[in-house]
């Protein structure tokens, strides 16, 4: 059976609908902390690494000392070994800084539902997709944009690797231990925890399917589908 490796960067983190997706197409699936306090997690034996969100920034010099440099050295060893890369939210903008691209703080975060718009013949639904995000992409000349908006690049390819802007594992329940874990950041967004979590509940069955399309899309790409 193919084994796909997660990266979470906080314990309220989970695979969600995308690890659900993986397990829907026979991976078995792991997940291993990557912070500063965790050791550096071993590839052998992976066929996939997805790299979850975070809320550091990938431009931090503190955090690339404490241990972003570390993922850096993972997304090389990947490379190294032709292990396909998923990156979401944090996980693509490490992808787009490893490759040579520049992340930046955005003109206009996006907290919540929003559409995007497939690029180049990617096949990515439209959305909606759950985006929780300060910065921005500035992709590198070999990547190839595969969703946009008018705030962001949303989707991208590198070589056998993609990264998604937006968070296509989130459902209600991952939401919920996101908010448990804080919801301030949320409220002076002018956005309402509550109502965010009951959009998100409704959206939840319709996500669970597009999550499987992207992990489908993405497994196709890099020639594992």
């Amino acid at each position: 059976m193919a084994r796909a490796l997660f990266l979470r960067h906080h314990l309220e983190d989970s695979p969600g609908l995308v690890g659900e997706a993986f397990a829907q197409r026979d991976f078995d699936v792991d997940v291993a902390m990557m912070d500063s306090q965790s050791p550096t997690p071993d590839l052998a034996g992976y066929d996939v690494l997805v790299i979850l969100g975070s809320k550091s920034a990938v431009y931090d010099q503190a955090e690339e000392a404490a241990w972003f440099g570390r993922e850096l050295g993972l997304i090389g060893e990947a490379e190294r070994r032709a292990l396909p890369i998923f990156g979401i939210c944090f996980g693509a903008q490490a992808l787009c800084h490893y490759y040579g691209g520049v992340v930046e703080p955005s003109d206009e975060p996006e907290l919540g539902w929003y559409e995007v718009d497939a690029r180049n013949d990617s096949g990515i639904a439209r959305g909606p997709w759950f985006e929780y995000h300060f910065d921005r992409c500035q992709l590198p000349d070999q990547a190839q944009v595969w969703a946009s908006s008018p705030r962001a690049v949303q989707a991208f390819a590198i070589g056998s690797n993609v990264g998604v802007q937006f968070h296509p594992e989130i459902d209600d329940v991952q939401l919920t231990q996101w908010l448990a874990a804080g919801d301030g950041e949320v409220r002076s967004f002018g956005v309402d925890p509550e109502q965010l979590l009951l959009q998100t509940s409704r959206e939840t069955p319709a996500a669970r399917l597009r999550a499987l399309e992207l992990v489908d899309l993405f497994l196709a790409h890099a020639g594992l589908g």
